[in-house]
């Protein structure tokens, strides 16, 4: 250990040994600890606790087959349904936001369960093209108590045939090695993402603060820019996702992806009550991943990003 390395230690165990108990900053559990435990139950155990104090539900349709251009679509691309809850300081209500996966039968069950329970729908459209079957997507708003909005998502959700439960989990294997160079991608996108489910998923957050409900809503709460990634073979990729814009930066993101051979498949809101305003456009394309990371890339300069 050098001088420099043996000073470092040494600061760092003075200083920790000097903090007060009450002072030191513990990490919630990973499912969000016994003042979350009555929501996981009623979402079925699948909760995860994201930055900002978001919990937040993932529920894939793994129960559907969806074809777009001959891609076969994973349900980590572009069919993940989720909802996320955050509570709103000491009034210990919560703010939830989601947005789910249906297929054209199930939009209006599921929407008439929601209203019934008091879950507002904040938008109802498609973001994907050519698809088969054809899906849509149900973005929903609500405030008040946890429990009692976890429990109108689960009757809403389970007006569809969403799997409720997470799949029975099978004997571990060493996983298949995954297609695409990720680590290019990410410098290329100049921010990292993660495999999740056959699948390279990006998340770029904005540079404001956004704004609803009196509160600062986090990027895991659907306000951040989506770039997701679905190996086809010979180093090209199916990419989906959704660029999170401001009214300016609409048409410079547009010229930037069809630049690049990037096709826009939907541009609309999600929210009704955000500041700054916002938009949402979703993109498609299958070809060479390196060359679609360059568009994606030169899109995503168009926004505000965080500096570093």
């Amino acid at each position: 250990m050098t001088l420099q390395s043996r000073w470092f230690v040494a600061v760092g165990m003075t200083l920790s040994c000097a903090m007060p108990a009450a002072a030191q900053v513990t990490s919630p559990p990973s499912d969000g600890g016994p003042s979350w435990a009555a929501v996981q139950q009623a979402l079925g155990g699948r909760g995860s606790m994201q930055p900002g104090d978001v919990l937040r539900f993932g529920f894939p349709r793994t129960d559907l087959t969806v074809v777009a251009d001959g891609v076969t679509l994973k349900p980590t691309l572009a069919l993940g349904s989720w909802v996320a809850f955050k509570r709103m300081g000491a009034s210990g209500e919560s703010v939830v936001m989601g947005d789910l996966v249906l297929t054209e039968g199930e939009v209006s069950p599921v929407m008439l369960a929601l209203q019934q329970n008091g879950v507002e729908q904040t938008a109802l459209h498609h973001h994907v093209l050519r698809e088969s079957p054809r899906v849509l997507y149900m973005h929903i708003d609500a405030h008040g108590d946890a429990l009692k909005i976890a429990n109108a998502i689960r009757i809403a959700i389970g007006a569809s045939k969403t799997p409720l439960t997470a799949p029975t989990a099978s004997t571990p294997s060493v996983p298949a090695a995954f297609e695409l160079d990720t680590a290019a991608i990410a410098r290329t996108l100049g921010v990292a993402g993660r495999v999740n489910g056959g699948v390279y998923q990006v998340n770029a957050a904005r540079a404001e603060r956004i704004m609803a409900h009196g509160m600062e809503v986090p990027p895991s709460m659907g306000v951040a820019t989506v770039m997701n990634f679905q190996p086809t073979g010979g180093g090209k990729a199916a990419i989906t996702g959704d660029f999170v814009m401001t009214a300016a930066e609409v048409n410079p993101v547009i010229r930037a992806l069809r630049e690049h051979g990037i096709e826009v498949t939907a541009l609309h809101s999600h929210m009704l009550d955000e500041s700054p305003r916002l938009f949402f456009m979703h993109f498609w394309a299958n070809a060479d991943a390196a060359t679609l990371a360059a568009g994606l890339r030169a899109a995503l300069d168009q926004t505000a990003r965080p500096t570093r």
